[in-house]
């Protein structure tokens, strides 16, 4: 016997006029290169001055720019927007895959189990990774930002579960340096930080 699954019904597409695509365009356009600038304020207090000039980048091809301008709202982010209307986001699948610094591209099939399962990021990686969490906390929450912020969406996210156990526990040891010693000395440590 084979289980029908009803799936719930995606919402209607709405269109968009054209000045709601122009404000669409440039309001995602803004939050990106904010993003990405503090992104990179972070990476050179990290050492890794590269990384932040090569972050994100993918965010700009037609793949990731156009959903995004299409499910913008300035209030969170244009993939959640997407899922809502898909199912999925399509964006997010092609930036996942693109940008090593998320847990997410680190995933290959176990051989002993073969199944897939999460894999060790790389410390570069997850230096990057670490800046971008902080850069997006700082953009969203603008002024209303405390360095408790990224610890706080670290633990109330899935993240944990699916990332790589070390992973997880060095990302959430950064993060909680952060919290409890602030910017300065939690930039300084992953500067000094080689193995993990």
């Amino acid at each position: 016997m084979i289980a029908v699954v009803k799936k719930k019904p995606m919402r209607k597409t709405r269109r968009l006029d054209l000045k709601e695509i122009k404000e669409n365009f440039f309001g995602h356009l803004h939050t990106v290169n904010t993003h990405r600038k503090e992104v990179f304020k972070n990476c050179i207090k990290a050492g890794i001055p590269l990384s932040g000039l090569t972050h994100d980048l993918s965010k700009y091809s037609p793949a990731e720019f156009i959903p995004s301008v299409l499910h913008y709202s300035g209030r969170r982010s244009p993939n959640e927007g997407e899922r809502e209307h898909y199912g999925y986001s399509r964006a997010w699948m092609h930036h996942k895959g693109r940008n090593k610094h998320h847990y997410e591209y680190w995933t290959d099939v176990d051989p002993a189990t073969r199944k897939y399962a999460s894999v060790k990021m790389p410390l570069k990686y997850v230096k990057e990774m670490f800046c971008d969490r902080v850069a997006a906390s700082k953009v969203y929450l603008g002024e209303n930002y405390v360095d408790s912020d990224p610890l706080a969406y670290f633990m109330r996210g899935n993240g944990r579960r699916n990332m790589h156990p070390h992973t997880a526990v060095l990302l959430e040891k950064l993060l909680r340096l952060l919290a409890e010693q602030g910017e300065d000395y939690t930039f300084d440590y992953i500067r000094r930080l080689k193995k993990y």
